[in-house]
């Protein structure tokens, strides 16, 4: 492996990163997809049939409306469980290869999702996919550095996200690797105590890993936090940053700033600012991917403005997949505004995923903005909960059920008005009365992968 493959400069534009959110990206945003579209067109007649069937005759001058008004959305999950083949015994490999117009021997990391929500997408990458990798993960690094690659260089990575297929575990060591960076990939499957040992002893000083891993090491030992010394957390795969709570308790416990970060595959690279994270995550790979909203329901596109909410929609702009409409599930939020603290790329903030949506008397209620309003009750509360569902959702009959962990000193005769005080909070904020089943600290299983929020007791 030469030095030159393993060096931050290589995959870094600082010109790319400083057009982010701006007309001239836009134009090459055009440009990009318009190239795309006609190279694919020639190279997957899927692809050609579907663009002749909605009229457009000619892809190289496609529009954006165009574009998404030819090429239907698909919900990520739904698309890996009906890959087209023209073998009926390919396997995965070979029909995403297929698809792609390549060889299967073209792929470099075979990975996918865990599939428990039905079944797994895989996440397939060849050598171009590695680079584009790369370049989300140095404008990320830079960005939360303020651009101070001296300061990245002295980065050692505590790989902590579960390195068993997951998108973010194995790829993302590579990336680091490829960035220039030491990686210690311990891995979410490591036991929490061993990983502290570890961290201590290689001189870890960059976390990558889930907001609930973080959490848990404060839990397991705050004192072996203090030694390590971390410099900063990289979080992502779940909710938890996002509440203000939350994040103070994972600040406060690693002694360092904490981002709130989403993507790494095909190169997307969302990660929030220091000062106002509150309004969401900058994107910072407008020239990589495409991305616009759709109607969770309709799948109608949305108009993109500030403000604007819908299903997050994927269009990759470069890689080895081909042009198509893929949104992973995510209801978002965007803030289409410069942000305040001056660093480039539009912002968006996840409202929640479009399978974890209940509604309760026509309600509708995401579990992590449940998370939120219960994390706001610390220390009465740890902040672990469960949601309860006796059937299917997405419809819910009332009242909510939740199980919620109270906290450390907290006597019996206060959880009545406790109970009273977090159900008056849900239903101020989210216009619902849940029913409460208090639970004693440390009783709710913890998980070092992605928590589970809701027990379903039909199964």
């Amino acid at each position: 492996m030469s030095e030159e493959f393993m060096k931050f400069e290589r995959y870094f534009d600082e010109k790319i990163y400083r057009m982010q959110n701006t007309d001239e990206i836009r134009k090459l945003q055009l440009e990009k997809l318009r190239k795309r579209v006609d190279e694919f067109c020639k190279r997957i007649p899927m692809l050609k049939a579907l663009l002749d069937a909605k009229g457009v005759k000619s892809p190289e001058s496609i529009t954006l409306d165009e574009f998404k008004e030819a090429v239907p959305l698909r919900i990520q999950r739904e698309a890996a469980a009906s890959q087209p083949s023209e073998k009926p015994s390919a396997n995965l490999v070979e029909t995403q290869a297929a698809r792609a117009g390549i060889a299967p021997s073209d792929f470099r990391i075979l990975a996918s999702t865990s599939g428990t929500t039905g079944e797994p997408s895989p996440y397939f990458l060849t050598e171009l996919d590695l680079n584009l990798q790369a370049q989300g993960m140095t404008r990320m690094l830079y960005f939360v550095t303020n651009g101070d690659i001296e300061e990245i260089r002295k980065f050692v990575v505590l790989e902590a996200f579960a390195l068993c297929m997951a998108g973010a575990g194995t790829p993302g060591v590579v990336t680091f690797i490829m960035c220039g960076l030491p990686v210690i990939p311990v891995g979410a499957e490591t036991k929490t105590q061993k990983t502290l040992e570890i961290a201590e002893k290689f001189g870890a000083n960059l976390f990558f890993g889930t907001p609930s891993l973080a959490e848990h090491m404060i839990d397991i030992d705050s004192e072996a936090l203090k030694r390590i010394n971390f410099k900063r957390l990289i979080c992502g795969a779940e909710p938890g940053l996002d509440v203000p709570e939350i994040r103070k308790k994972i600040e406060d416990g690693f002694g360092c700033p904490a981002t709130n970060a989403m993507g790494l595959i095909g190169g997307l690279a969302w990660c929030s600012c220091d000062e106002y994270w509150q309004d969401g995550m900058h994107y910072l790979s407008d020239d990589i991917q495409f991305i616009d909203l759709a109607d969770p329901e309709t799948r109608e596109p949305v108009p993109w403005q500030d403000g604007a909410t819908g299903l997050l929609v994927l269009t990759g702009l470069e890689g080895s997949m081909p042009p198509v409409r893929v949104s992973p599930g995510d209801i978002v939020q965007v803030r289409t505004e410069a942000c305040k603290c001056g660093k480039p790329g539009w912002r968006m903030r996840v409202i929640g995923r479009s399978d974890d949506l209940l509604k309760v008397r026509g309600v509708a209620v995401y579990p992590v903005q449940i998370d939120g309003v219960i994390a706001s009750f610390s220390p009465r509360t740890t902040g672990e909960f469960r949601i309860v569902l006796d059937n299917p959702g997405p419809k819910v009959e009332p009242p909510l059920k939740l199980k919620i962990e109270y906290g450390e000193g907290v006597q019996e005769e206060e959880l009545e008005a406790l109970a009273n005080e977090i159900a008056q909070a849900m239903h101020d904020k989210l216009s619902i009365r849940p029913k409460i089943e208090w639970l004693p600290p440390n009783t709710l299983e913890r998980f070092q992968y992605k928590t589970k929020l809701i027990e379903k007791t039909y199964q």
